[in-house]
């Protein structure tokens, strides 16, 4: 038997989440009821324009242009609006009226999070973001609950489903970044600007979200190291398929120990990189997203499933409204994130990873020991050297694969090399990981 109060929801945004989150919210109201214990009444949807076209079924009668109203009278806050603002404004003023808030704005989050999270442990409120990172993959909760008495060592993940449709088209089909972009566009995976997806800034503030979680550690935006997709070719594609790699836009977030380092940090960056057609990652296929976690005690583990999407986005919105309804029925102050910890984010050039380097180079005597040499002079090992001649050149196509080093190293190398007089041009570098 229910006793407890009705609990009052307010919703912030009626786009395609939002919708769905109503619906979700009317459909399954007696049932969420039961799973609470407390009514779960939808008491408004705050919108910018009350005429727009709305999906059939939905609560119309609900929508009011008055955002902050509805949320002084709310016990629970849904912002699905999306942006900074108004979205950052209502959030501060929810949780510091005592409101718990649900937010899905990982752009928000990764640019502000620290104030949101310092505002809602101030005033006993929860903030919640399960649909922040890879909406309906549960990721966020395994973080910040399950693992949180783990030491989490890596976190790599395909959190972009728009970049992951386009590579994997340029594998399964050869075909170029420009005609799988011209897909992916058809299909509403990308927006008619679609530099927010394949220059890595969504992949970007998702990893930050990650890092922030894995590490107890502040990580802003502008320390994570991005690098887009654009550059990625039919060639480097084949070239990997050969080897028996895909490519993939990967968020990595990951600590890095003193011994390698100098200073125990954490490094946070996305870029596309080489992985093995065996690695779990390395079979995601299609607008799909995974998260591969490596912790010290649970070890290896992997999250995977649909990253995008209204309905995927709505579950896991309402299953952190389940949590949050069942706190204030429960009663207790919201229990802050750790960050405590408070790791050095350190730069790219610090981190230790491979490449595969591609190049030209004129086809004479010495000139591998040459280049075998700017390698050994920079303190890099080579792992291989497959050469293939150019047909009509006097040239040979020299592809590199290197053991671990810094990247700063690495680029050292590859800054070397071009400027060698053995070497013609360089094709492609590219990261590789998951080995």
């Amino acid at each position: 038997m229910i006793e407890y109060r009705p609990l009052r929801i307010a919703l912030l945004g009626a786009g395609s989440v939002g919708a769905q989150v109503a619906r979700l919210l009317t459909e399954n109201k007696a049932e969420l009821a039961a799973r609470v214990g407390a009514e779960l009444e939808l008491i408004g949807i705050a919108v910018r324009d009350l005429k727009a076209d709305r999906p059939a079924g939905f609560p119309s009668e609900l929508l009011t242009t008055d955002a902050e109203a509805l949320i002084l009278g709310a016990d629970i806050v849904i912002e699905v609006m999306g942006g900074i603002e108004p979205a950052k404004t209502y959030i501060l003023q929810a949780l510091n009226s005592g409101s718990d808030v649900i937010t899905a704005n990982k752009a928000l989050l990764a640019t502000h999070g620290t104030e949101l999270f310092d505002t809602a442990e101030q005033v006993g409120a929860q903030l919640y973001f399960e649909a922040a990172v890879a909406a309906a993959i549960p990721i966020i909760r395994p973080l910040r609950e399950s693992l949180a008495g783990d030491k989490v060592q890596r976190v790599m993940g395909i959190v972009n489903g728009s970049t992951n449709y386009i590579l994997d088209r340029m594998d399964t089909a050869g075909i170029t970044l420009e005609e799988a972009m011209n897909e992916a566009t058809e299909l509403g995976y990308l927006e008619a600007d679609p530099t927010l997806d394949v220059e890595g800034y969504d992949a970007a503030q998702k990893a930050a979200i990650l890092a922030y979680l894995a590490f107890h550690t502040e990580v802003p935006i502008e320390k994570v190291h991005r690098e887009g997709i654009t550059g990625v070719t039919p060639e480097l594609m084949r070239a990997a398929q050969r080897d028996g790699n895909v490519i993939k836009l990967l968020a990595i977030a990951e600590r890095i120990d003193a011994d390698k380092a100098g200073v125990e940090g954490v490094s946070v960056r996305v870029y596309p990189t080489l992985i093995p057609r065996t690695h779990p990652l390395g079979s995601v296929h299609g607008a799909f997203n995974a998260v591969f976690v490596e912790a010290e005690s649970a070890g290896q583990l992997m999250f995977y499933g649909a990253g995008a999407g209204g309905a995927q986005t709505a579950s896991a919105i309402l299953g952190d409204l389940v949590s949050a309804a069942k706190r204030h029925v429960a009663g207790g102050p919201g229990l802050a994130d750790s960050v405590h910890a408070n790791l050095p984010v350190l730069p790219i050039d610090r981190i230790y990873t491979r490449y595969q380097i591609t190049l030209e180079a004129t086809d004479q005597p010495g000139v591998l020991a040459s280049i075998a040499n700017t390698f050994a002079s920079h303190e890099v090992s080579i792992e291989f050297v497959e050469q293939t001649p150019t047909l009509g050149r006097k040239t040979a196509n020299l592809e590199i694969g290197t053991h671990e080093a810094t990247d700063a190293s690495l680029s050292a190398v590859v800054a070397a090399l071009a400027a060698s007089d053995a070497v013609e041009k360089i094709t492609s570098v590219i990261r590789v990981e998951g080995i």
